[in-house]
């Protein structure tokens, strides 16, 4: 039985994702996104706009997992020096709150809710209303991060059953 905070991290907005997992059940807890839109074009208040509201996140929800989406890296090396900002203000959020931060990419985070890594946004938004049987389908950031935590309860699950598998292997080698 896990929570688990889930960030899609943003200059403007930082979508959070958070649920509850209990074996393969899911279970949603709530989701949204941090603007930082009321900063203007002043980065150092929107990076503290980002930590004051994953600290807040993570005060409220006490998750004992949190999850963040990789720095894609597109055509605007701009645009991706100010998201790995905002990651960083995520992830310091998070650490500086005892919690250890996973990583994935966004083809790793389609790849397992979706099925494919190559899936779109809506396709995404899809599966998170189907898998956490929402009653409408959440905004884009919201669900992306609900994707995360998504993804974060399936690569955790996997290390569960193989690390199990590894303690039978051993022990039947010991006999």
């Amino acid at each position: 039985m896990s929570i688990i905070l889930g960030i899609d991290p943003g200059s403007r907005l930082t979508g959070y994702g958070v649920i509850h997992v209990q074996g393969r059940k899911f279970q949603y807890l709530g989701s949204g996104c941090i603007k930082t839109l009321t900063a203007g074009d002043n980065m150092a208040q929107r990076l503290q706009i980002i930590f004051a509201g994953v600290s807040e996140l993570v005060t409220q929800f006490k998750p004992d997992m949190f999850a963040i989406e990789q720095v894609f890296m597109g055509l605007n090396p701009s645009g991706a020096l100010k998201l790995g900002q905002a990651r960083g203000a995520a992830m310091v959020a998070a650490t500086n709150l005892n919690l250890d931060v996973a990583e994935y990419s966004a083809r790793q985070i389609k790849q397992a809710v979706v099925g494919t890594g190559a899936a779109s946004k809506e396709q995404v938004q899809h599966m998170v209303t189907s898998l956490l049987k929402l009653p409408s389908v959440p905004q884009a950031d919201a669900a992306d991060a609900l994707a995360v935590a998504i993804c974060h309860a399936h690569s955790y699950e996997s290390l569960i059953k193989m690390a199990g598998h590894a303690k039978k292997t051993v022990r039947g080698r010991l006999r």
